[in-house]
């Protein structure tokens, strides 16, 4: 049996490791251990301490713990309610302003967070009864609350972006900078559309009604909006504005324009990773909610999501060890020249193949398996 058969048969079983209910992790280190000994024997096993000796040293990965420790302190404050609060005075009577105010609330938890399940579940939690309650057409509420929670992903600081900065080589900051313009564009779009629902069909996104309107005085709503919008902006410029400014140091990128004279570019991504998880408590402390148990429950959690990202991390290590070990490389390299179109037709194959593999495994999985395999086809 050829080398490119057991690639074939190792991609194929863990998918249907997948299928099965097994982890995405052990599904990831059974494969890899199983194909990779019937290709390689023992030899595998001396290549693998290195890897993983590589995964839990790598200092760029240290951002992990701590942006997760962020996020996870912001979700548990229950900060995100008072900035529904907020959205609900100032949307008012726009048709569909409370699903606006969600996307912006998206785009901030996102940003302090980098985290999509909590903010999708803090965001489903909190609004989804109440868009409901309102009139909202289920499908566009929850598919409101999905989309405005995915932005986590590509609004920096992202926790993928980290990933993708430990296997492109690229500089974390750089990475940062080019992903801010697209993320605020992707939110911009959401609420275009939106509105326009709002604006054709007014019974699928309808005005919150007039007995549920909240009248305040206009000096009672900017105080509100100062108090519980400040903060968090504080925080995400704490820490986006240290690292977009290392990142005009490492490779000017023009779309920033004026904002390259404003960001100093005082910490690297790790430290001003540090500096999320420190103004995340502060920030929570001037909300005066930090007790005890809160602080022993977000330092739980964080141990267990990193955890579990770095067990994948280590698992995702032996199964590419194998994987490229069997040739699949060169494999799916000869499949990409059958590719029709040229650059702009193999990106176009792999957004399909990316969207296919969204449907089973996790964006940790699909970075450290499909990116590895076409970044070399995309570079050369």
């Amino acid at each position: 049996m050829g080398p490119e058969t057991l690639a074939i048969l190792c991609l194929v079983a863990f998918f249907v490791l997948l299928m099965v209910g097994i982890p995405v992790a052990f599904a990831l280190g059974v494969s890899g251990f199983l194909f990779g000994y019937i290709g390689f024997g023992l030899n595998l096993f001396n290549l693998i301490p290195g890897r993983i000796y590589g995964v839990v040293t790598n200092y760029t990965l240290l951002a992990i713990p701590l942006f997760v420790f962020m996020g996870v302190m912001l979700e548990k404050s229950r900060i995100a309610e008072d900035l529904m609060d907020v959205i609900g005075y100032l949307a008012r009577g726009v048709n569909g302003g409370m699903a606006i105010g969600i996307i912006l609330i998206g785009v901030l938890m996102g940003a302090s967070t980098g985290i999509v399940g909590a903010t999708v579940v803090t965001l489903g939690m909190l609004t989804l009864p109440v868009l409901l309650r309102r009139g909202y057409d289920p499908g566009l509420a929850a598919g409101t609350i999905c989309a405005s929670g995915t932005l986590g992903q590509i609004v920096p600081p992202s926790l993928i972006l980290v990933l993708l900065s430990d296997i492109t080589g690229q500089p974390l900051g750089t990475l940062f900078a080019a992903a801010m313009v697209p993320g605020l564009m992707l939110a911009g779009l959401y609420c275009v559309y939106i509105l326009l629902l709002g604006f054709l069909r007014p019974d699928l996104a309808p005005a919150i009604p007039d007995a549920e309107r909240i009248q305040v005085s206009a000096r009672e709503l900017l105080a509100r909006v100062v108090k519980i919008l400040l903060p968090p902006l504080a925080l995400i410029f704490a820490v986006l504005g240290s690292i977009i400014g290392v990142a005009i140091s490492y490779n000017p990128l023009k779309f920033i324009g004026p904002l390259g004279s404003i960001i100093g570019g005082v910490a690297a991504p790790t430290e001003a990773a540090s500096m999320g998880a420190l103004g995340s408590i502060l920030v929570v402390a001037l909300f005066r909610r930090l007790t005890w148990p809160l602080l022993r429950d977000v330092v739980t959690a964080t141990t267990k999501i990193t955890a579990m990202v770095m067990f994948i991390l280590i698992c995702a290590q032996v199964f590419s060890l194998a994987f490229r070990g069997l040739q699949g490389e060169n494999l799916v390299q000869d499949m990409m020249k059958f590719v029709p179109g040229d650059v702009a037709g193999k990106i176009v194959f792999l957004m399909l193949l990316l969207f296919v593999l969204g449907f089973f495994i996790e964006w940790i999985e699909i970075s450290y398996i499909a990116l590895p395999l076409f970044l070399p086809i995309f570079v050369a």
